[in-house]
């Protein structure tokens, strides 16, 4: 756990260098931009999808006859906005780790892990395979675990998904310049308390409002910092032995 902590203190240094902080802007941008245009284009189609959803709770019909009529266009408002957020969010995610780290792990390498040798055992096959997988089972663990919001535990799904998001969707990347194929793989399963713990503590940032718009980048820096230290201390200890 020390480990942990020790590279969420670093990255919570790192984030405010004049170097990192267009790389927390431009990702949140680019999402918001990406889902504006999409929701202008298919307004229609997300809102019929989410009266289908409301209907099937139930909730649609009490909707239909609430007065006065403003009320109920507020609140659909509000659901479409408690829909918008999060997938901006979960965006600008994927944009980090996918387009943002490189200059990230660069700043962390360059001011913690100079001597640290590249063997590149990553692609960008592997990282994109790694994207599309960690995004398609957070959606299923939303979907999956929707009926524990009816029985009251439903409160713990968000934590959950957003700490498993986070693991899968930073780790790959974060080692995959400096290690080879065979440390990524032994990392990933002997450092997998390390890698959830991580994903749980950064996953916690997108609840608080305001702070959730640097969570992307702080999720990011505290993976490097974390994976190139594991990555450190394995060669340190292969090298002793």
């Amino acid at each position: 756990m020390t480990a942990v902590l020790d590279a969420l203190a670093h990255a919570l240094r790192d984030l405010f260098r004049p170097r990192v902080l267009w790389v927390v802007v431009w990702p949140m941008l680019l999402a918001g931009f990406i889902w504006i245009v999409l929701a202008v284009a298919f307004w229609s189609t997300f809102s019929g999808w989410i009266a289908l959803g409301l209907d099937k709770l139930g909730v649609q019909a009490w909707l239909t006859g609430l007065e006065p009529s403003w009320i109920a266009n507020a609140i659909q408002a509000v659901l479409h906005l408690l829909l918008f957020v999060p997938l901006v969010y979960v965006t600008a995610l994927v944009i980090t780790a996918l387009f943002g780290m490189p200059p990230l792990i660069r700043l962390v390498a360059e001011q913690r892990f100079p001597a640290l040798e590249r063997k590149r055992g990553g692609s960008l096959v592997g990282s994109l395979g790694s994207a599309v997988v960690a995004v398609l089972l957070f959606i299923g663990l939303w979907v999956v675990t929707l009926p524990l919001w009816f029985l009251g535990a439903g409160v713990i799904v968000p934590f959950i998904a957003a700490a498993y998001l986070n693991q899968r969707l930073f780790r790959y990347d974060a080692v995959a310049e400096h290690a080879s194929a065979a440390e990524m793989r032994a990392l990933f399963r002997e450092e997998r308390g390390g890698w959830w713990s991580l994903g749980l503590l950064t996953g916690l940032v997108q609840f608080v409002p305001l702070l959730n718009l640097l969570g992307p980048v702080f999720a990011a820096l505290a993976f490097i910092h974390y994976g190139l230290a594991q990555l450190a201390q394995r060669r340190k200890d292969s090298a002793a032995a």
